[in-house]
């Protein structure tokens, strides 16, 4: 079998339109696709060497210790979701966390505000409780470093449904997404309530984690202070600390001992929560469990539009739907929406849906947009979506998760599905922007703009995670860029042809960001649904893109890169600067990472492959237990992830290094 343009170093070499146009054929042509990723010799495929399978910390450990000692460098995935393909990455040793212990099951905490006036421990112990009641919250949940949101909202659905519903995850739509990766990125809970409680980043309380120099390390705030004066809801972080385990060999977590760190550990652990919290996974280490914030439970209610008994007179007023949803949210005054009713809902950009938790004046909301635009008779194209209980009532369900586990999709059965189905290959050339709700109040007619040039597949609308808290529940020390605490909803803007590009640098990008810095260029896209073909715009004009019949290796030197136009000029050289100081060995490079791009990641990269021949293979490391058994508890005995050949690996994304 042949493949089109084929390559072995990242398809550097390429033109965007080659690239584009082969990846194209893999989506349209499903045997093509077939056939492509069948054989393991393609030299496209971006499969790591081995693959290890840790159960618990010490696998972990070993797993990094053994990858420095013979200079190899290590890719992390839980579930393969990210858009960039960061958990995947040809001849790297691949740790696959989905076997690793699962804590969520009975990892809910209520914690007792009789502690308030106690200090933090030296060894963490009560952290997690302490921060969480200084944000006036008395829940957590920790959830392993290999569980993804199916098992963390199980684990809060069996506990509400037994003793009471009283907590609220907030989280991904896809049950099969992790929050091992889906956090790091910034986190978009569209679904989940990100305008009440806060964006992924914002939950985290404590992380545990295996960093790069081999050390298993728990850290988080340790020093905070009242910041309500200046609009937000959360303590500003002032300090992190950090401790270190001191017999990383054990298994057994009872027995784990945490304490101060050696005088040579040279890591910062407030530049490290500000870097790992928004400056993406599979970069920084492995992070082994992380403690979430849980918050109070609020009635569900479901809202989609023309689902339930469709018809083609509500089909047609489709982008009217798209308008109600976009004022409703973001632009409330428009239809007499109070703040708070408009909090209380938000949305994923697929399918045409409304999610809110608490009050909320939707349907009212939508008689008084169709009397504005002469369309009263179509009221019924939104209904609210029932289920049926036990008893075979219908009610509205208990929440986004418990909805998502009914159906007949048998993928799925008893779980939280995904929301919508992945695919196999991401949207290489689809980006988010950060659509600034300061330049949406300028004009009621910025609105209707963005909307008429976002993409419309269907009854597709924009991303609505953003405004009320996802700006004021942050802590301040994270590395989100500030785009998505100041958007007013992300909007997929296509760069499938080159007009559409041209006409986004240099018309809406002008309008929207302040570029008259032309040091500094503004963070633009999101980062949780960013294709791994985005780039910004050329270097020396940011009003014209990147040329398409340029290769990659020169739009990578040309142009703005992909991580620029995500986190801005100033907050990526912060974090390249985190890198390069706690991580100069680059074990963990993977693709469009923090730091990938930098020439000592290079140079890194090319050691590890002059080091790595055949002659000198590395001894293999020791098997312990069962390698397919699934842990059920902290304690798990060690089965330390037969390596197994990556040919096995079905998910696959191209390398695009």
């Amino acid at each position: 079998m042949s493949w089109p343009r084929a390559s072995k170093n990242g398809h550097v070499n390429q033109t965007f339109d080659q690239l584009f146009q082969d990846i194209q054929s893999l989506i349209v042509d499903p045997s093509y696709f077939e056939s492509w990723t069948s054989d393991p010799t393609n030299p496209s495929l971006n499969l790591p060497s081995k693959v290890l399978f840790p159960v618990v910390a010490s696998d972990v450990v070993a797993a990094v210790n053994f990858a420095k000692e013979n200079r190899l460098e290590i890719s992390v995935k839980n579930s393969g979701h990210s858009y960039q393909g960061a958990s995947s990455k040809k001849d790297t040793l691949l740790l696959n966390m989905n076997r690793y212990t699962h804590y969520a099951p009975t990892g809910i905490t209520d914690c007792d505000a009789s502690i308030l006036d106690t200090t933090v421990a030296e060894d963490l112990s009560n952290h997690p409780c302490l921060l969480s009641l200084a944000k006036n919250k008395t829940s957590l949940i920790r959830v392993g470093g290999g569980e993804n949101f199916d098992k963390a909202y199980r684990a809060v659905i069996a506990v509400n449904e037994e003793g009471g519903y009283k907590y609220h995850l907030v989280g991904g739509a896809a049950g099969t997404v992790s929050p091992m990766g889906w956090t790091w990125q910034g986190g978009l809970p569209g679904t989940m309530a990100a305008r009440l409680y806060g964006l992924g980043v914002d939950q985290v309380v404590q992380v545990e984690m295996v960093l790069p120099n081999g050390v298993h390390v728990k850290f988080g705030p340790t020093e905070w202070e009242d910041a309500s004066a200046d609009g937000f809801t959360v303590p500003r972080t002032k300090a992190v600390s950090g401790v270190c385990r001191s017999n990383p060999d054990e298994h057994d977590e009872e027995k784990w001992i945490w304490e101060r760190c050696p005088e040579d550990f040279d890591i910062d652990f407030n530049d490290l929560y500000f870097a790992i919290r928004g400056g993406g996974g599979g970069t920084w280490g492995v992070v082994t469990s992380v403690y979430l914030q849980l918050h109070d439970y609020l009635p569900y209610t479901f809202y989609a539009f023309n689902a339930l008994a469709p018809t083609e007179e509500c089909s047609a007023i489709t982008p009217q739907f798209s308008e109600f949803k976009a004022k409703y949210i973001s632009a409330l005054s428009l239809l007499n929406v109070t703040k708070e009713h408009s909090l209380a809902c938000g949305s994923p950009d697929h399918p045409p849906v409304i999610h809110c938790y608490g009050e909320e004046d939707v349907m009212q909301a939508w008689a008084r947009f169709l009397d504005l635009t002469n369309l009263t008779d179509k009221v019924a194209c939104i209904g609210e979506v029932l289920v049926e209980n036990n008893e075979g009532v219908m009610q509205s369900p208990k929440g986004f998760a418990e909805n998502a586990l009914f159906g007949d999709d048998y993928r799925f059965t008893g779980k939280v599905r995904d929301s919508p189905t992945p695919s196999v290959i991401g949207g290489p050339a689809f980006a988010g922007v950060l659509v600034p709700q300061s330049w949406l109040d300028e004009s009621e007619e910025n609105m209707k703009t963005v909307l008429e040039n976002g993409v419309q597949i269907g009854s597709a609308t924009p991303y609505y995670a953003f405004g009320g808290a996802a700006a004021s529940a942050s802590d301040q020390a994270n590395s989100l860029s500030q785009a998505h605490r100041d958007a007013a909803f992300m909007m997929s803007i296509s760069i499938s042809t080159a007009d559409e590009e041209a006409k986004f640098w240099g018309n809406l990008f002008p309008q929207m960001f302040d570029i008259s810095d032309k040091t500094k260029f503004p963070p633009v896209f999101g980062s949780n649904h960013a294709g791994y073909l985005t780039t910004g715009p050329l270097k020396e004009d940011w009003t014209k893109p990147c040329p398409r019949e340029w290769t990659l290796k020169e739009r990578r030197e040309k142009c703005i890169s992909f991580q620029e136009a995500i986190y801005g000029t100033e907050r990526l050289e912060r974090l390249e600067a985190i890198k390069k100081a706690v991580y100069p060995q680059f074990v963990f490079n993977c693709n469009h990472c923090i730091g990938n791009n930098l020439p000592e990641a290079s140079k890194s990269q090319n050691e590890n492959e002059e080091s790595s021949p055949a002659a000198a293979e590395p001894e293999p490391l020791p098997l312990s237990g069962n390698p397919f058994d699934v842990p059920s508890g902290a304690s798990s005995v060690s089965s330390f992830a037969a390596a197994i050949s990556a040919t096995t690996v079905v998910y696959v994304l191209i390398n695009m290094v």
